[in-house]
């Protein structure tokens, strides 16, 4: 099946250029200007912006364990909805990512619905309890692409070191959460100003810092790679900096969420602004955003952890961690940093696609000749308000409704088929 996207103005890794794209049997078979649609099936892109598929390498699917939350199915539809082509699963789902036989079950289940491609993140340590190491090997033939104990740090410093050895001998990186559960001691929100007048208990930067500047150690000891997950701190962003600065193979991620909100916004006490790290304070944000200018952070991820509603509608100290955010990453940052001036396109889309695939070993992320055919659509001038009842993700809990923003997506395709079209939603 040919098919070709005409007239659009395509991101391409370093510039913006007004050309058509056809695609070949699943792949880009050519770019260029005024390529010739016979034989092909034409989507006319005039006026519109045909970016990378976005790859969003944290991501929590919930399933297995937590359908109520979230499933394949739902999470898939509410990527290919925000013009993500791959996602990223992280493995803190019921029973936990841990072994091959969940690995298979995730991989096949992801192609039954067969909207994005599903990538299983696996465990670094049994159930995630830090103490031992999961079947690695087995879950590297079974095809995970990364290691993480996400939601947890794995505490024993020497366990971790085995981890990113072992992981190494099978040419996976470990993502690492990092959060010092000594330290936390019942926090729930940024330790500042706001926690105290909000009477809620305040986790330090220093239960995000000490454990980035661990693992860089383990890192910098072992000559081995490391990322550093949803980066929130200022400090944190300066130990990464001076680490790249040293030679340390150290790649970082950072959310939306860290960029464009501080923590004034707990002061109504929506649970739907609670998550881990905690989003910081006004320093905190602006060094967020000059760690992506000057590639101290690497990626732009969402860390989309949805909720049940009943998970989030108690009170502030008992709520569930986590935003939903998969549906509006692409027009908040877009927003945010390239209509601010901060970034520009091409710039913005290596965040949120070639660098991901590059720090995981991932086919895509640029528009190429011979590339996947995994492309979305978007309408850079159009302005919505973000309405969390109207996503396709189970999980509704997002601290951005209400906001105006800019970047509709449009179309998504993955493989050079159409997975999402707002017309016909």
């Amino acid at each position: 099946m040919k098919r070709i996207l005409k007239g659009g103005d395509v991101v391409l890794r370093d510039k913006v250029i007004t050309a058509d794209v056809l695609i070949e049997d699943g792949r880009i078979a050519a770019v260029g200007g005024k390529l010739s649609p016979e034989g092909c099936e034409v989507t006319d892109c005039t006026g519109k912006t045909i970016i990378p598929g976005i790859i969003d390498m944290h991501v929590h699917l919930r399933e297995p364990g937590f359908e109520g939350k979230e499933d394949i199915a739902s999470g898939s539809l509410a990527a290919v909805a925000g013009g993500v082509t791959q996602v990223c699963c992280m493995p803190n789902t019921n029973p936990v990512c841990d072994n091959a036989v969940v690995v298979n079950y995730i991989i096949n289940r992801a192609r039954e619905v067969n909207l994005c491609k599903v990538r299983p993140i696996g465990a670094i340590t049994r159930g995630e309890e830090g103490e031992s190491l999961a079947d690695i090997g087995k879950m590297a033939k079974a095809g995970v692409v990364a290691l993480s104990d996400d939601g947890r740090s794995v505490m024993n410093s020497n366990i971790m070191r085995l981890g990113m050895e072992y992981a190494s001998d099978f040419g996976l990186k470990c993502l690492c959460h990092c959060e010092d559960k000594t330290l936390v001691d019942g926090g729930v929100v940024n330790e500042g100003y706001n926690s105290t007048l909000c009477g809620l208990k305040g986790q330090p930067r220093a239960v995000e810092d000490i454990m980035i500047a661990r693992d860089i150690c383990l890192a910098r000891s072992l000559d081995l790679p490391v990322h550093i997950c949803h980066v929130s701190t200022y400090s944190g962003v300066d130990i990464i900096r001076a680490a790249k600065a040293d030679g340390v193979k150290v790649t970082a991620e950072t959310c939306p969420h860290y960029f464009i909100l501080t923590d004034d916004i707990i002061t109504d006490f929506n649970t739907n602004t609670k998550v881990s790290p905690p989003v910081r304070e006004e320093r905190d944000r602006q060094a967020i955003i000059e760690g992506l200018k000057d590639g101290t952070l690497d990626c732009i991820v969402t860390d989309h952890a949805p909720h049940s509603k009943k998970d989030k509608e108690v009170e502030y100290n008992l709520a569930a961690f986590g935003m939903s955010g998969i549906e509006t990453s692409f027009a908040l940052s877009y927003t945010y940093l390239v209509r601010s001036g901060a970034l520009t396109l091409p710039e913005l889309m290596c965040k949120m696609s070639l660098a991901p695939a590059s720090v995981l070993g991932l086919e895509g992320g640029e528009i190429k000749v011979g590339a996947p055919a995994d492309l979305a659509v978007v309408d850079l001038e159009e302005k919505y308000v973000i309405d969390g009842e109207k996503f396709f993700s189970k999980g509704k809990n997002t601290p951005f409704n209400g906001y105006e923003v800019y970047g509709r997506v449009c179309m998504t395709f993955v493989d050079g088929d159409i997975k999402f079209d707002n017309k016909k939603v």
